[in-house]
């Protein structure tokens, strides 16, 4: 699919319908998806990617399928072994403090995480740890003001993350996955990009929307519109020589 098209944000968005009932398919597209844009900047042949946060596998596996020696590092069991699952030659680990040296990876790559953790910088500080001079680091995350941002809750959280739990409950009759300040937090795109943007160890190759069908960039670079039309941030950084 070609990226950014109408095309294919239509098929991602009816991926993401079928979350629930039909993952496998939802996350091998978003895999495919992803895989496509890291090989845009890197050749993925032969390279060490480390798949941080990956889940039940699914990214690994088609970085695997493109030749990579990719490697998963999850901090969740039950994540892991989601639908039955059991991905080959995963390492249960936190993102904070990853059992890896110094500058191994080629590729640092992380999908829809940053907003499931309590301290963010820290995060994206090891994922440059982990990754060598003139490596690729890929991070996207759904920020808290996007229509998605309260996840299965969205887009109610717009009226609190309290009222939108109530809400989830009374109408599943169960409670949400997703707890604010807990497994949940309010990331943002401004503070998010600043951050970045004051580091003195990577460059920001690309900063755009994920899935917009157009004007992917430019929507990243208005203040205040972003943290509601962005939807879901995409970073491509560099890590600089040391």
């Amino acid at each position: 699919m070609r990226d950014p098209s109408i095309r294919r944000s239509v098929a991602l968005f009816r991926a993401f319908l079928r979350e629930q009932s039909d993952p496998a398919y939802c996350y091998g597209l978003l895999a495919r998806d992803a895989v496509q844009q890291v090989e845009r900047y890197v050749p993925l042949e032969g390279r060490t990617v480390v798949d941080v946060g990956g889940g039940s596998g699914h990214f690994t596996e088609e970085f695997r399928r493109q030749g990579a020696h990719c490697y998963l590092f999850e901090p969740d069991a039950e994540e892991l072994h989601a639908g039955g699952r059991k991905p080959e030659g995963a390492v249960l680990a936190d993102g904070y403090l990853l059992p890896l040296a110094d500058k191994v990876a080629d590729v640092c790559f992380s999908s829809n995480v940053l907003e499931h953790v309590a301290d963010p910088q820290t995060f994206l500080s090891e994922m440059v740890r982990v990754t060598r001079p003139g490596g690729l680091i890929y991070v996207s995350f759904t920020n808290w003001y996007s229509p998605w941002g309260g996840h299965e809750t969205a887009p109610w959280h717009y009226v609190g993350a309290e009222r939108a739990r109530a809400r989830y409950r009374r109408r599943t009759g169960r409670p949400a996955k997703h707890t604010l300040g807990e497994n949940l937090f309010a990331v943002h795109i401004g503070p998010t990009l600043r951050h970045v943007r004051a580091r003195d160890d990577v460059e920001i190759v690309a900063a755009r929307s994920r899935y917009w069908p157009f004007l992917a960039g430019a929507i990243t670079r208005v203040p205040g519109l972003r943290e509601f039309a962005t939807w879901n941030l995409l970073l491509i950084l560099r890590r600089c020589p040391s």
